[in-house]
């Protein structure tokens, strides 16, 4: 009799239970229901671990992610997919510039660029204020665009690429700490004037990656990036392809033409105007040289050259500055 009543009470217990349940359920519900939460919609777990800090491996393109409850995880940074069958390995070495056996004469007359894709992609190596164009200035080249920036800015890699090269001061020249990086559409970037290089010969680089600091070395009279693109050694003015204000790719492909080679061809000009400008012809100045014997060695007049260099006739001619003769 004790065991029916005590079976009696277990079943008693029971079903107030499950009630007490679906009561809850339904509460719930009609809770979520005036919370405007729907049925479709979910909520985040609150069990899921967070991630609290990362660790490098010897693979810089894979990491340890850390969490918080004490386990952790490899995370794929996502490695260039860069086929050395595909990377143009002419002329590789360690010189600043790899390509001064292959002539202007022997580029086609246009080069179609793919600049980015579903694999490759474009970060620009700094923004900021431009400083010096590319243009010809002081009576040499000016090979490339300087953005100004602070000693110990990061400074980044523009596209998915290799590194040909990464010296020191002493090595280079003017440049300073510079590194070159190779890509596989046959361009080459140069970031000159570095604190640091982050990178070494051989590595292979991802679009954005930090691959040195901003700095003040070689022949440099404030802290900037010097920053060149060159096809096949070529020089070509880079804002054709950025824009440094805003960090912007101006186009995914590109044309270059042969006159953008040119040193008074550069962003902004149309191509009538690049050719036409294309054109002019230098002459560096030699001991015993006059404007007059300078005019008749190359076919024109002194008032010309005064116009062209915006010299006066009795202007005193340095030796071993360059002059425009046409």
């Amino acid at each position: 009799m004790i065991l029916k009543k005590l079976l009696f009470t277990i079943a008693c217990l029971s079903a107030i239970t499950v009630a007490m349940a679906q009561v809850s359920d339904d509460e719930a519900q009609v809770t979520d229901e005036e919370q405007g939460i729907g049925s479709d919609e979910q909520t985040i777990p609150d069990f899921l671990p967070e991630a609290i800090d990362t660790v490098d491996t010897d693979d810089k393109f894979v990491k340890i992610v850390l969490y918080n409850n004490k386990t952790w995880d490899y995370i794929d940074m996502g490695r260039p997919v860069i086929d050395d069958n595909d990377m143009d390995t002419l002329f590789w070495n360690n010189n600043i510039h790899s390509y001064k056996e292959v002539p202007l004469s022997e580029l086609p007359d246009e080069i179609d660029l793919m600049l980015v894709d579903s694999t490759h992609s474009f970060c620009a190596p700094i923004t900021g204020r431009i400083t010096s164009r590319y243009s010809f200035r002081k009576g040499r080249n000016h090979n490339g665009t300087d953005i100004k920036l602070e000693v110990g800015d990061p400074v980044r890699a523009a596209f998915d690429g290799k590194v040909r090269v990464s010296e020191y001061s002493k090595r280079t020249g003017g440049y300073g700490n510079l590194i070159v990086l190779r890509h596989a559409n046959g361009l080459e970037t140069y970031y000159a004037h570095l604190s640091a290089r982050n990178v070494q010969v051989g590595e292979i680089v991802k679009a954005g990656e930090i691959i040195g600091k901003g700095g003040n070395t070689g022949r440099s009279t404030g802290s900037h990036l010097h920053f060149e693109i060159r096809y096949h050694g070529q020089s070509f003015d880079p804002e054709r392809l950025v824009d440094f204000h805003t960090g912007a790719l101006r186009d995914t492909l590109y044309t270059i033409k042969k006159h953008y080679f040119s040193i008074y061809s550069h962003y902004g000009l149309t191509d009538e105007q690049s050719l036409a400008e294309s054109q002019h012809k230098t002459y560096k100045i030699k001991s015993g040289d006059t404007l007059s014997g300078i005019a008749h060695k190359n076919g024109t007049t002194v008032s010309m050259l005064c116009k062209l260099n915006g010299i006066k006739p009795t202007t005193v001619l340095r030796v071993g500055r360059t002059i425009f003769v046409r």
